[in-house]
């Protein structure tokens, strides 16, 4: 080639470029969030126990399948994609195998008319109801409610967002017994300044509370304000919420100052009972706090806490932990076989494929 032609060339090729870099701009990824490349890496695990090899397999790997958030949490798996909350971003996403994440809802949490500023806007915990509907902690939004269809636009049921008249602090987790009634747990993370004496906090307590027919409430009717039953008043910071697979206990974690896993025992009428301390990790000096939780059929307990997922049995024990390089916020189990644990850790959503199966979230009445 000349050199007059490769000038010739040259030019042209300049000339092309800023055409074709709009072309990639505007097809390319908005955001880091929908860049969605699979990441795999050897699981890590602090064993405490030999058990610990009949639930996690040997040569495991854990999974990133997403990545670019800020604080997700939330995970509930439904028709085939993955559902989460994006707290600061006032966001759930949608994870679907091959397709990656999409926005389902924005806002999912606070929507006043004024300007929030704290940092965590969004709602927070989710779960299925006997129905497959989806039902959300609000959170920032102070209440929890339920959206009618699997769909952003349907018709929304607010299912609890006051006690006593008082408005409810920030629910924050969120559990259906098999009867229909709902349980969440009710911090301040929602509130701006997450403090006791935040002016906008108007209950003393930070409780656990029962909805006793959330299930039977119909599309679009107003809460059973009345209903609502406060059954824990002495927890700071009452969080990740799950029930054993007989039913028969209630777990209830909290968060700070103390890192508390507490067992209750229910009673017939839905009430708790022979409050008792499941474990301490306290002590732990590891980045995380005792969050949400999910049961597997054994009835081993696998939740959030210091260093990633802890894992116990029935009895308190821990096996191990699921060493995560974030904090971690919540799990969901999800796959034909329920065997694989999603992972919600800060900027992004892990998984990792197991031996034993998770308890259905949907469960039939007992």
């Amino acid at each position: 080639m000349t050199c007059t032609k490769a000038l010739h060339l040259l030019a042209v090729v300049a000339l092309l470029l800023p055409a074709a870099s709009r072309i990639a701009a505007q097809s390319a990824p908005s955001s880091a969030v929908t860049a969605q490349a699979s990441h795999l890496t050897p699981l890590q695990v602090d064993r405490h126990d030999a058990v610990i090899d009949q639930i996690i397999p040997a040569g495991a790997k854990l999974e990133r399948i997403a990545t670019g958030f800020t604080w997700t949490e939330g995970p509930v798996w439904a028709q085939g994609s993955l559902y989460f909350a994006d707290i600061p971003a006032n966001r759930i996403h949608k994870w679907t195998p091959g397709k990656g994440v999409a926005t389902f809802l924005e806002p999912s949490g606070y929507k006043g008319p004024h300007h929030y500023n704290g940092i965590e806007p969004g709602s927070n915990g989710m779960t299925l109801d006997a129905r497959g509907r989806l039902t959300v902690a609000g959170h920032a939004q102070r209440d929890l409610y339920r959206l009618e269809s699997l769909d952003p636009k349907a018709p929304i049921t607010i299912l609890a967002d006051t006690y006593k008249g008082k408005q409810l602090n920030s629910p924050n987790d969120v559990v259906y017994k098999s009867d229909g009634s709902l349980y969440f747990t009710d911090p301040p993370y929602g509130l701006e300044s997450q403090k006791d004496v935040d002016p906008e906090k108007k209950l003393t307590v930070n409780g656990v509370y029962r909805i006793p027919s959330a299930l039977a409430q119909k599309p679009g009717a107003a809460p059973a304000r009345a209903e609502l039953q406060l059954l824990v008043s002495d927890l700071t910071r009452p969080n990740g919420i799950a029930f054993s697979p007989d039913e028969k206990y209630l777990y209830v974690n909290n968060s700070e100052p103390k890192k508390i896993w507490m067992r209750y025992r229910v009673q017939p009428d839905g009430t708790l009972t022979d409050a008792k301390l499941f474990y301490d990790a306290t002590s732990d000096p590891r980045i995380g706090n005792p969050d949400g939780m999910k049961v597997d059929v054994e009835g081993n307990i696998y939740s959030a806490g210091p260093g990633g997922v802890w894992i116990f049995t029935p009895e308190g024990k821990v096996l191990g932990v699921i060493l995560i390089s974030e904090k971690v916020a919540n799990v969901a189990w999800a796959g034909p076989d329920r065997k694989t644990l999603y992972i919600c850790a800060s900027t992004s959503v892990y998984r990792v494929h197991l031996k034993i199966a998770g308890e259905p979230l949907i469960q039939a009445k007992k």
